[in-house]
């Protein structure tokens, strides 16, 4: 099993492009079992989730290429046929957004055969949201033996569909469902993230009728069938706001490029809060810190967008071990989301942790070890972290990283991080006490 080991105290100087985002490329994937068309995905990122996603899809009867085309890489999926409408256990096991090939095949053959997802390493995360909302539009499900049987002979139906609570899970699932449905859907309380909107903007330039989303309210009006499209992937605004807190507790100055500044704003002032100086022009951010000056403590609460995403907090915490004062960081997202905390304590960090709240108290320095990865964005915390850290830290079960960071390694080392992926076979350098 890989592991990544750095040498910290190096500041990074350079420019870092951002790849497409992981959490819209898996959703407009699935989208594509919608048509019967060819969907070309461009700024495609190339990790561990979209290749098993591949697998899952090729199943069903879709066709994938992958190739560098004009606008950079991109994916082509064309499913002229769906040949097979069950989804095993042994692959949606391995990411939970396969579970949201439901929609997608139910939607276009009837009826569909899914696992259920495993469980997470951070929080429970129910489907119970995406069943009842495939449910409203008119779907029969049954569970058994660990899977869910869905059927719809006679198409789905239009429905008015209010989320007891925002889920981006959920909101995306029926809306993939909801678009060939017959009639009108009005789904309230949806989320709001970027994704969301990046997923029905793809599905618009399909031919479906999408209107709303971005906003608690989201309007479908079915259509019959849909087309193939060509789409450009939306930028990764969780790799653009980790590589920001990354250039933060390196120093230096990085610039990063394919970004929306407007898509992380609010990580961007608190990073500003905390002492850092941040410009944006354009698709452009650049983050510039003197390696000798001192970061500020700066409290931050997790919250569904346009909130502080919770896909970032590891990472700000990490930022936070070398402040000077003390922080409190609250996770209202996910129940289970500071199993990071122990790890950054092996590196020196001082953090106190009691339900959904911690206590960071900035030391004057980390100092290197072995540390383990306990989820993808731990694995960034740590990774951060270690850019900063004395002498060496090495970063085990970072297969977590290749789920939604494209060539991680390549990007930091390409402006000045004394970082390398070492192979099952190499040795760790043993650190004196």
């Amino acid at each position: 099993m890989d592991r990544i080991a750095l040498t910290g105290g190096v500041p990074l100087y350079g420019d870092i492009p951002v790849s497409g985002a992981k959490n819209s490329a898996i959703k407009l994937m699935a989208a594509a079992l919608l048509t019967s068309e060819p969907v070309r995905l461009t700024n495609m990122p190339r990790l561990a989730d979209t290749r098993l996603l591949g697998r899952l899809l090729a199943r069903f009867g879709c066709q994938i290429t992958e190739s560098d085309g004009p606008d950079g890489q991109q994916s082509i999926l064309h499913t002229p046929e769906i040949t097979s409408s069950f989804a095993p256990y042994d692959l949606v096991r391995q990411m939970r957004a396969s579970f949201n090939v439901l929609g997608p095949l139910l939607a276009r053959t009837g009826h569909a055969k899914v696992s259920l997802p495993g469980g997470c390493t951070i929080g429970a995360r129910p489907v119970d949201l995406h069943l009842k909302a495939l449910e409203a539009l008119g779907a029969h499900i049954d569970m058994h033996e660990g899977y869910v049987f869905a059927q719809a002979p006679r198409g789905l139906k239009g429905a008015e569909i209010e989320f007891p609570f925002v889920s981006v899970g959920a909101t995306e699932h029926a809306l993939m469902a909801a678009v060939l449905a017959q009639g009108t859907t009005v789904f309230k309380n949806a989320a709001c993230e970027p994704e969301i909107e990046d997923l029905a903007l793809c599905l618009n330039a399909m031919g479906a009728k999408v209107s709303g989303a971005g906003t608690p309210t989201i309007t479908v009006e079915g259509v019959t069938s849909l087309h193939g499209t060509d789409w450009p992937v939306i930028c990764d605004r969780i790799e653009a706001g980790t590589y920001a807190l990354a250039a933060a507790m390196a120093g230096g100055e990085v610039r990063l490029t394919n970004v929306r500044p407007d898509l992380i704003g609010i990580l961007l002032d608190k990073m500003r809060e905390a002492g850092c100086a941040i410009e944006t022009a354009g698709n452009t951010i650049t983050i510039r810190r003197d390696p000798a000056q001192k970061l500020k403590a700066v409290d931050i609460t997790t919250r569904v967008y346009p909130g502080f995403a919770t896909d970032l907090q590891a990472q700000f915490m990490a930022l936070m071990t070398l402040a000077e004062g003390e922080c409190i960081i609250r996770e209202t997202i996910f129940e289970n989301r500071f199993m990071h905390v122990p790890e950054l304590s092996r590196l020196g960090a001082n953090i106190v942790a009691s339900g959904g709240e911690a206590r960071v108290k900035g030391v004057d320095a980390l100092k290197g070890a072995q540390v383990m990865a306990t989820d993808l964005r731990a694995s960034a915390c740590l990774v951060i972290a270690g850019l900063a850290a004395q002498g060496e830290t090495t970063i085990n079960r970072v297969y977590h990283l290749d789920r939604g960071f494209e060539n991680l390694e390549g990007k930091l080392s390409a402006c000045g991080a004394d970082i390398r992926r070492l192979k099952s076979d190499e040795p760790v350098m043993e650190l004196e006490e």
